[in-house]
């Protein structure tokens, strides 16, 4: 399965300005430079789907883009981290991204992006604990895999998902992706395929509109 047809449709400032809608959403967020525009842009086969430079007014914003004629949504949210900004824009951002994750009902799964390359960072297994304490729904996607070898790749999701499981029962989906060799793109959509269907499959069980 493939995306029929995906365009932009809104950058919000709040949860509350998001589009009301009852379809599903899935949320790509990670830190400063992870990869994050270029994945999105990899997952609809565009080159400018998402900016891969956005100015700092558009990071701060929730993005979101309509897919296979509004049927579902691909979410862009700001990164997490912020540490070169003040702490009022710190706080903004926290507060964003908190209300999305937490009070978006819309949302179906969060991705969460982490760069291939490095061993496992407190900032990103902090959050990760984050989303588990808060029951939230997400899949673990690792950016850049064309910059390392083979081995050396596995050896670093390995490692990251040794150091969650100190923590955690069991792991989250976890994919591995290169938005430059297109590498996980097949994988990612046949998942959120497969959810779009399972909740098709439960309205349509339960009678209630899909």
């Amino acid at each position: 399965m493939d995306i029929k047809n995906a365009k932009y449709e809104v950058s919000s400032p709040d949860v509350s300005k998001c589009p009301d809608t009852s379809v599903p959403e899935y949320a790509f967020i990670g830190r400063s430079n992870v990869g994050k525009s270029s994945l999105i842009n990899m997952l609809c086969k565009s080159k400018k789907m998402a900016k891969t430079s956005q100015t700092p007014g558009k990071t701060l914003l929730i993005n979101h883009f309509s897919m296979d004629n509004g049927t579902w949504y691909l979410v862009d949210l700001p990164g997490y981290g912020f540490a070169a900004r003040g702490k009022e824009q710190r706080e903004k951002l926290t507060k964003l991204i908190d209300g999305y994750i937490l009070d978006r009902k819309q949302l179906t799964c969060l991705f969460v992006l982490i760069d291939i390359r490095h061993n496992p960072q407190k900032i990103d297994m902090e959050f990760l604990d984050w989303l588990g304490e808060h029951d939230v729904p997400f899949a673990i996607v690792f950016t850049k895999a064309d910059k390392l070898g083979p081995q050396a790749a596995e050896r670093n999701v390995n490692s990251y998902c040794k150091e969650l499981l100190l923590t955690w029962e069991e792991l989250p989906p976890i994919f591995v992706t290169s938005s430059e060799k297109a590498k996980g793109r097949d994988e990612l959509l046949n998942y959120i395929f497969t959810l779009n269907k399972e909740i098709a499959e439960s309205h349509d069980e339960s009678g209630e509109p899909a």
